[in-house]
């Protein structure tokens, strides 16, 4: 197989101009081109016309006869990673392993146990997808909150009700990425998303993908339990021997993988009192802030760009004056402001898109870096150190919540560099799932944070024109960026509790919808390499 590099075209070329491409590039016929795969494609929007980037994979005839000439530095020999099926060990697994938690590092490590045989039990607190979806619109619509079915909880996890990004930048030397991509493939996403750089999906599409991911998996053999939260467990010896279900039932466990996501918190208390080695990390909290999408999208593709491109995103970073990073996070093209609490009395947004990305606003997390130092003033007597993080981010959402009496506050970019509250909007009308009402966020931000987030936006404003435009919408809390904890596991992937599997972002060992699926994938393979199916 040969591979090409930085292989341009505008990007309203025709399937047979890309052939003719690749035919050029590689100084052969079109027809000695036999077969070819599109490995990755991005967008280079620096000059005009703007242009497609491709990495192509090659079959042809020629080959040998191409490589030995060594022409150029963007043709080169490829041989294509495949993802392993693990095999399975010689201990013996007593009773079928339990997943708890159905987001992407449960469902992609259950797809795995159960492909291999071994009959995953996935136990999830929230409800299946669809009956999820009608309780977070009607908590948009009415304000009453499931503590257990919402943005952060129900089958799919966080990423369900987001834009659905599935990039990732973990090194991948065993192709567990293309394996993720390719079961959701698998499941009813485009085949696009296999090659595109920023490939996303939209929360309409993410919830016929895992209603028919969740099927995938029960015809292999596994079994999921909604509305079936672990809360507690019982240990012996160092060893997991059974957990609990809805302070009701016990059942046995052998292998227990905690895919608990970030928000379980009451999960961590009950883990932490059970003595699992635990510690705090860093993680990130600030706004949303939104922009006309009309806007964003001219600033990144130009003047009528093509149709194809569709509604343009951006990534900023900057370095502060008081050394501390400030940087745009979780970036929703024509998408929504939501409301994603999961407690009673707290309120903290996210953002989420739909597969076309038609919202009239672009919004995305502009948040700042917070070490355990920053959070031990929140440490509450009678917790844990470890749990500091987690007073942190309660404190910062139950004063987003007493703002509005549970409505996400909203302020106009001008005011919050004032420190004053908003009393009307600008030209920027807001799109937000839940009630919203005009207030002042900066209030409810520690000093650092807010002082950081204006001379972020000042700065962002040189790199894309109108980003500190005064009617800019903020909104507030951004709390959930990621764990406040990490669960220790060692190079088995086991935690200080044997049986135990630490999995996914809500551990601390992910970020994101592909990452936590690829951890998944990572687990499942430390099961199966110790045990016998079942």
């Amino acid at each position: 197989m040969i591979r090409i590099t930085q292989l341009k075209l505008p990007v309203e070329h025709t399937a047979l101009q890309l052939k003719e491409k690749i035919a050029k590039e590689l100084r052969i016929p079109v027809e000695q081109v036999q077969s070819y795969e599109i490995v990755k494609r991005s967008v280079d929007a620096r000059k005009l016309p703007i242009t497609f980037v491709y990495q192509i994979d090659v079959k042809t005839s020629q080959e040998y006869k191409i490589l030995s000439k060594g022409r150029h530095n963007n043709i080169m020999s490829s041989k294509p990673i495949s993802y392993t099926y693990p095999e399975p060990g010689n201990c013996l697994l007593k009773v079928p392993p339990v997943i708890v938690g159905s987001g992407p590092a449960g469902l992609f490590c259950a797809y795995v146990l159960a492909r291999q045989g071994y009959h995953p039990l996935i136990l999830e607190r929230g409800d299946e997808a669809l009956t999820r979806k009608e309780k977070v619109d009607f908590f948009w619509k009415s304000g009453v909150l499931d503590p257990n079915s919402n943005v952060q909880f129900g089958e799919g996890g966080a990423g369900t009700f987001s834009d659905g990004k599935l990039n990732t930048l973990v090194k991948d030397p065993h192709g567990r990425n293309k394996e993720v991509l390719r079961i959701f493939v698998e499941a009813g996403a485009p085949a696009s998303i296999l090659y595109e750089q920023k490939p996303h999906l939209g929360t309409d599409l993410l919830i016929k993908i895992l209603q028919n991911l969740r099927g995938r998996i029960e015809d292999m053999g596994g079994e999921f339990r909604f509305r079936s939260q672990m809360t507690n467990i019982r240990i012996e010896a160092g060893e997991v021997k059974a957990l609990e279900i809805n302070k009701k039932e016990w059942i046995p466990v052998q292998t227990l993988i905690l895919a608990i996501g970030h928000s379980a918190r009451d999960t961590f208390f009950m883990l932490n009192e059970k003595a699992l080695i635990m510690e705090p990390k860093s993680f990130a909290v600030g706004v949303r802030i939104e922009h006309p999408q009309k806007m964003i999208t001219k600033a990144q593709y130009g003047e009528n760009p093509p149709g194809i491109l569709g509604a343009a995103n951006y990534k900023l970073t900057h370095k502060l004056s008081n050394g501390r990073g400030v940087y745009s996070f979780c970036m929703c093209p024509g998408g929504y402001v939501v409301n994603a609490s999961s407690e009673k009395g707290r309120l903290a947004v996210n953002g989420m898109s739909y597969r076309n990305r038609s919202g009239e606003n672009a919004n995305s997390a502009l948040i700042v870096t917070v070490t355990p130092e920053d959070y031990r003033e929140y440490h509450q007597d009678g917790t844990s150190h470890i749990l500091d993080g987690i007073a942190f981010q309660r404190r910062l959402e139950e004063l987003a919540w007493q703002s509005c009496q549970g409505k996400i506050p909203l302020q106009l970019y001008n005011d919050f560099a004032k420190d004053q509250k908003s009393i009307s909007l600008g030209d920027v009308h807001p799109c937000i799932k839940g009630e919203y009402e005009l207030s002042n966020v900066r209030r409810i931000l520690p000093p650092i944070i807010g002082d950081s987030l204006c001379e972020g936006i000042r700065a962002f404003g040189k790199k894309i024109p109108g980003f500190d435009r005064p009617d800019a919408l903020i909104s507030g809390v951004e709390s959930r960026t990621s764990s406040p904890v990490r669960i220790v596991r060692d190079e088995e992937k086991e935690s200080s509790v044997r049986g135990i599997y630490p999995c996914g972002e809500g551990t601390g060992y992910a970020g994101g919808i592909t990452s936590a699926a690829m951890d998944g994938l990572v687990i499942a393979e430390a099961v199966c390499k110790k045990y016998m199916n079942c």
